[in-house]
């Protein structure tokens, strides 16, 4: 038994959720259409590019949410879900996530976006363990704001470390997927680095250190 730790967008769903929740609240009138697709492309650019401002990001995101009452998101959130992910929903990835599980590792995902848009997708594979970028509520109501370090690149350690001091649980034996070069931090951290749809740098990078590079698609 051990711990199999997976990045979110690119890699467990063929796309990335966090810009595909920007595509839909534009399509539903909830933002300016041209106006956020454009700043969301542009930081998309920037992520892909490993200099994205993460905290410029955040702050650019989460402000629709404190707008809006929960029941109001969720509603959306479904809409969201049936609209834009099950088209990306990936059933290889399931099979490994179901794989781990017969074996009785502990399944994690731990992804730079943010909980609500993520947490029920994580669901959606039956993976029970999220580390998100948290978004701050106050009054039932989110604020825009962050709590806590941002869920990105080194952060991502960040995250992890408290949770193995709250779980107990160990990193010995374990693994972790992802599409990213941004997660290189993490890759390195695991016993088992295995990149999933690999950008370029990464694809390089996985060569050169024999990782095995595998596609879901």
């Amino acid at each position: 038994m051990a711990l199999a730790i997976f990045d979110l967008d690119k890699t467990l769903i063929n796309g990335d959720s966090d810009f595909l929740w920007g595509d839909f609240m534009s399509e539903i009138g909830v933002v300016d259409s041209h106006t956020y697709q454009a700043k969301n492309q542009h930081f998309y650019d920037q992520y892909a590019l490993g200099k994205l401002d993460i905290n410029e990001y955040l702050e650019f995101c989460l402000e629709p949410l404190s707008k809006y009452d929960m029941k109001t998101l969720n509603n959306w959130h479904k809409q969201f879900m049936q609209e834009k992910v099950e088209a990306i929903f990936l059933p290889k990835a399931q099979a490994v996530v179901n794989e781990h599980k017969a074996k009785g590792d502990t399944l994690l995902v731990i992804t730079a976006t943010n909980s609500f848009v993520t947490a029920p997708i994580v669901a959606r594979y039956g993976i029970n363990n999220l580390l998100a970028t948290n978004p701050e509520i106050k009054n039932n109501q989110y604020t825009g704001k962050v709590v806590g370090v941002p869920c990105f690149q080194q952060g991502k350690i960040t995250h992890l470390k408290h949770w193995l001091e709250l779980t107990g649980e160990s990193m010995e034996g374990a693994s972790f997927y992802s599409d990213s070069h941004n997660d290189l931090p993490m890759l390195e951290l695991v016993d088992h680095p295995v990149v999933v749809h690999a950008d370029q740098k990464l694809k390089a990078i996985a060569l050169d250190r024999g990782w095995p590079s595998l596609d879901w698609t």
